[in-house]
């Protein structure tokens, strides 16, 4: 017989909790590092502060998921029939248990994902009272929050479940929502952009595919795309804003609705999740303004030179912690190699590569010159006709609940407390230097 997800991810997290406990009980005084006043005053960069066991970034390696490096994932994680790329509910049970899947594993939690899609009608009507010009990223966090009206954990907490089972209903709220994201997504899309033409979920699909297919693209290269897109977007280790905000607002033992919206909020930033529609924005402007077709080196040297003597940013270039190329962009330009290789943005995101890491290198502030996983994925969706920018973030977000929600879930396990780290005033800082001084 089978084991559930469930059952499988209580006896492996809460064996785990009992002995992280006692760990830290004895190391507690453990030290992990000097807190500068540079860290406090650069949005606490490098510091260490939270446990996240879902994945880590390296800045010479780049992100593994629990221990396993995107590309290993590639070939280790069970793909769909005649598929080559990864399918995301391998990824989301390889963060929940901690090792990878099997077949049978992965597919059971198809299975099981489907049999939670379901939405309630009310939330597409608090959709339907929007503007359709509304941003995807309000409909979306919007959505998110009307779905949290059935939160299990909320029920439970009001009843009085006693604390240790409070992972119970948050595993519960986590697969649910995890479940609802490509109906609630596509939902958005058509309302938004097909003229509130929907399209009925498929059965018996998987993840991915199902998603593709609500958005109206059912050719076997968009779900391959979307198999990929969604498991290299799943996380990125918890101090990044859209991690760090779910985090924050479930240590209130907020249910997981509240915090995955908050954490959604955090990802519309433009220096966040929206960051990739910035990226496809610029490309674009700059094939036009050098009069179509595919630039050359030289023109795009010069362009790239006029943008940073503006003040502006090179979208897609540079990373808080990668100090090499990300491992994301180059899956994702292998994908376009193998299915696109003549695309022209595709090319031009490619020669782009070939030029700016020589030029943001020479600039002595910029620490990583590299391109991030921002820098290509916008090129992918153009190529299958998903143009509408505005969208692209949404579908980041879809991916971004594998690995945030999953956390949240182990971080319920666990137990870890209510975050609250202190803070000081530029005051206390001036009398702490001077206090310093001879």
């Amino acid at each position: 017989m089978n084991i559930s997800l469930k059952d499988t991810f209580a006896s492996t997290i809460l064996t785990e909790a009992t002995v992280f406990k006692q760990l830290v009980s004895e190391n507690s005084a453990l030290k992990l590092g000097e807190i500068t006043l540079g860290q406090v005053y650069s949005g606490m960069k490098g510091m260490i502060g939270m446990i996240t066991e879902t994945s880590k970034l390296d800045p010479a390696e780049g992100i593994r998921f629990r221990g396993y490096s995107i590309p290993e994932l590639r070939e280790l994680l069970p793909k769909a029939t005649g598929g080559t790329e990864p399918l995301p509910e391998g990824i989301l049970y390889l963060m929940l248990i901690g090792s990878l899947p099997s077949e049978e594993d992965v597919k059971a939690l198809s299975a099981e994902l489907e049999r939670r899609s379901e939405i309630p009608d009310f939330v597409f009507k608090v959709l339907d009272g929007f503007p359709k010009d509304t941003h995807p990223m309000v409909q979306f966090s919007a959505g998110i929050l009307a779905l949290g009206a059935r939160s299990e954990f909320s029920a439970a907490y009001a009843k009085g479940i006693h604390k240790k089972n409070y992972w119970d209903p948050m595993f519960e709220d986590s697969l649910n929502l995890i479940s609802q994201l490509p109906r609630l997504a596509a939902y958005i899309y058509c309302r938004t952009y097909r003229h509130d033409k929907h399209i009925a979920p498929l059965k018996g699909a998987d993840w991915s595919a199902n998603f593709a297919h609500m958005l109206g693209f059912d050719q076997e290269e968009v779900r391959e795309l979307m198999r990929l897109y969604l498991t290299i977007h799943a996380d990125h280790e918890g101090g990044n804003v859209s991690a760090h905000a779910t985090h924050l607002v479930g240590s209130a033992l907020s249910n997981a609705y509240f915090s995955f919206s908050s954490g959604m909020n955090g990802l519309a930033g433009p220096l966040h999740g929206l960051a990739n529609q910035e990226v496809i924005r610029w490309i674009l402007e700059l094939q036009q303004e050098l009069g179509g077709g595919l630039p050359t080196q030289e023109q795009i040297a010069a362009y790239v030179l006029r943008t940073i003597d503006e003040g502006k940013v090179v979208p897609g270039y540079g990373h808080a912690v990668l100090r090499k190329t990300d491992p994301r962009f180059e899956a994702q330009m292998d994908f376009a190699k193998k299915y696109m290789p003549d695309d022209d943005i595709c090319n031009i995101v490619w020669r782009v590569y070939e030029v700016v890491p020589g030029i943001l290198g020479s600039i002595k502030k910029i620490q990583n010159p590299w391109p991030n996983v921002d820098a290509h994925s916008g090129a992918l969706l153009l190529h299958y006709g998903i143009k509408e920018y505005d969208f692209f973030t949404v579908l980041f977000g879809v991916s971004r609940s594998l690995g945030v929600l999953s956390q949240l879930t182990i971080s319920r396990a666990m137990g870890l407390p209510i975050e609250r780290p202190g803070s000081i005033t530029s005051d206390w800082i001036r009398a702490k230097i001077s206090a310093g001084k001879p």
